[in-house]
């Protein structure tokens, strides 16, 4: 076989294939299970705890029955000091993010997601790591110009859907930041399933908390349906995604990821219009998130040429770049968790909590603000 079709680097786009299709999958389910106009289960809060339960009971199976990875070393005061935060709001950003389906369409939401950048880095600068500067800044406010110009062009601008979106991309947010500040001070890393084995049980106690005040009345009533296989088939697809990002990310770096992470935002897009007729674009839309993603794109690029810059100081940026590209197509390595590889752009609402602490680990120190939209 040629060399520049070799199978990893066959296997690695197949990977990003399979990330893709699952990650646009799972958000489009979800908004099909919460709908009102389709399965109609809106109940936001019990379909996340079923994903927390879901993957909480594989982890444990994968880790005390089937002893594919052993546990790691975790001690009261670190389950209570990083553990049982970093859930609280995970659980949040779920919660809130999943509100959202409700009230507003799939693709405005996507929209509303080029924000991330922005709540992370001002998450990040109020905790002290990292610090204010004017080129971050400008693209801040391009990305915010961008998905004000959007908003003001969504036919169908729902307040609350609004505010349940922002609200759980700043959940995230903080939950992004804490996870630097307090797992990685720790030293600890966590694999995907390890992850899961010890947030997503904590997470599903926190849900029961506003499941409990809001939605339990709700599965009293006799019109909402209960169909075993659509959410058994939901977690499936949820926990699949998370593997899928596993495999990603050991796979290849900053930059591929976060051209295919834009890629799935355009393919979902597009692909909730079909799905759900009554999500509508308008030309206003699509220039506010395209001016949004310009300023995402430059800042992503200010964070890779940052984290290249520490990494190896002698080469020139140029070098950096065009070494980063040919490590990536060669896409042979095996994934170690460190704390200087690359970040990566995965939406909050169609994960659970493992992979994200995997993935905080490979982001590295310097990298806190660079979960894209």
């Amino acid at each position: 076989m040629p060399k520049m079709i070799s199978k990893p680097l066959v296997l690695t786009y197949f990977y990003l294939f399979i990330y893709i299709l699952l990650s646009s999958g799972v958000i489009l389910y979800n908004k099909w299970v919460l709908s009102p106009k389709y399965f109609n289960f809106p109940l936001p809060i019990t379909l996340t705890m079923i994903h927390m339960g879901f993957s909480g009971l594989v982890a444990f199976l994968l880790v005390r029955v089937f002893k594919v990875v052993a546990p790691v070393k975790m001690t009261f005061e670190i389950y209570a000091t990083c553990v049982i935060p970093i859930s609280a709001f995970f659980a949040s950003s779920l919660w809130f993010g999943n509100t959202a389906y409700l009230h507003i369409s799939v693709a405005f939401i996507q929209m509303l997601k080029a924000l991330m950048p922005v709540a992370t880095f001002i998450m990040a600068v109020l905790c002290g790591t990292d610090k204010p500067r004017c080129d971050v800044f400008s693209n801040m406010v391009l990305v915010s110009v961008g998905v004000v110009i959007s908003s003001y062009g969504e036919i169908h601008f729902n307040v609350v859907g609004t505010v349940y979106q922002v609200t759980g991309i700043f959940a995230e947010a903080l939950r992004l930041v804490l996870t630097q500040v307090l797992l990685q001070k720790k030293g600890l890393t966590l694999n995907p399933i390890t992850s899961l084995y010890y947030i997503a049980p904590c997470s599903f106690v926190f849900l029961s908390v506003p499941w409990l005040l809001l939605e339990k009345s709700s599965m009293e009533v006799s019109q909402i349906q209960f169909n075993f296989w659509i959410f058994f088939s939901n977690a499936l697809c949820a926990l699949a995604l998370n593997f899928s990002i596993f495999l990603v990310i050991g796979r290849t770096g900053a930059v591929t990821i976060r051209v295919a992470g834009v890629l799935k935002d355009w393919i979902l897009i597009a692909l909730s219009t079909v799905i759900f007729p009554e999500s509508m674009i308008t030309r206003l839309n699509i220039i506010g998130y395209a001016i949004a993603l310009c300023g995402v794109v430059m800042y992503n690029y200010i964070k890779v040429k940052d984290v290249r810059a520490s990494q190896l100081p002698s080469e020139s940026i140029p070098e950096r770049i065009s070494k980063d590209w040919k490590m990536e197509k060669k896409s042979s390595d095996i994934f170690i968790p460190n704390n200087s590889g690359s970040a990566s752009d995965i939406d909050v609402d169609e994960e659970t909590p493992l992979t994200q602490s995997t993935r905080l680990s490979h982001i590295g120190r310097s990298q806190v603000g660079n979960h894209g939209a």
